[in-house]
């Protein structure tokens, strides 16, 4: 028997508008601005009408630097594109893993048979700091489809956990990160119970996509609630009310200054402002779309 982890806090995900596009945001919040090392989780659900252009929805090109945007993909698909000549699309139930490193653009947008695919779209996007030494490293990016992603199902068939990140017992994820993650997708039918273990040294949280659990020492957290854990036990346990997706995420503290500005994350104001000019003189490579 392991034993759980308490509740730091619990937090709903309030829909906001990024630039038309409505996404449910848990965190950050005016109360938490980080959960060191995890800084913005953006959750996106929409229709995608049969008569968009996909190549013309979605978001267009933009920079990052400094951070990992991941997105994971649950319903439709995600064409990526970027400066450094990456071009792919991953659909539901795989992953895109970005590290932006020294600075690169990039676009996100349906894939051209979304329609095909369901028409709809829904992702989740979560930005992972990246450790002060690795900042200006080269970026890298990694799609990981659905059918490459280690799986396991457990509980007679009513708990499926996905690992992309980290080690989950004997499964390892794919992604290589630039500190240790634990990265783990779990679809739980109803009455489906799951423990994981959680390094003592990462934080971590649960964000339920939909459903309701249970959560061991706490009690019930619905859908559209993301869960901050302490640090102060082995790990967490919950079972589903009802069917529930639910992203679990754990990471080693970086316990860095942070300097956030739009899509930069560095450690002062200095470095913010260098990324914004590299920017802006094309250091970070051009995306035309």
């Amino acid at each position: 028997m392991q034993h759980n982890r308490t509740v730091a806090r619990l937090l709903y995900a309030e829909e906001v508008d990024m630039g038309g596009l409505p996404v449910r945001q848990p965190l950050p919040t005016s109360q938490v601005e980080q959960h060191d090392p995890f800084l913005l989780l953006h959750h996106h659900l929409a229709t995608i009408p049969a008569t968009a252009i996909p190549h013309k929805s979605g978001v267009g090109p933009h920079p990052h630097r400094g951070f990992s945007p991941v997105t994971f993909v649950y319903q439709g698909g995600v064409h990526h594109r970027d400066s450094r000549g990456n071009d792919s699309v991953v659909y539901a139930g795989g992953t895109q893993w970005m590290n932006a490193g020294m600075g690169i653009v990039h676009s996100e947008r349906p894939p051209q048979d979304i329609q095909e695919h369901g028409g709809v779209q829904e992702i989740i996007q979560l930005w992972v700091n990246t450790p002060r030494a690795h900042k200006m490293d080269q970026p890298a990016y990694f799609p990981l489809q659905a059918n490459d992603t280690p799986t396991v199902t457990e509980d007679a068939g009513r708990v499926q956990l996905a690992v992309v990140a980290g080690q989950y017992r004997d499964l390892k994820g794919p992604i290589q990160t630039s500190s240790p993650i634990l990265a783990i997708r779990l679809t739980l039918k109803a009455g489906g119970t799951c423990a994981i273990p959680i390094p003592a040294d990462y934080n971590a949280f649960l964000y339920l996509l939909d459903g309701q659990i249970t959560l061991e020492g706490f009690g019930l957290v619905d859908g559209l609630h993301l869960v901050l854990l302490n640090r102060d036990g082995e790990g967490c346990t919950f079972t589903a009310k009802e069917d529930t997706r639910v992203l679990l995420m754990a990471g080693k503290l970086l316990e860095e200054p942070l300097a956030m500005h739009g899509p930069f994350v560095m450690n002062t104001q200095s470095e913010i402002m260098q990324a914004m000019r590299d920017y802006q003189i094309g250091k970070m490579g051009i995306l035309i779309e």
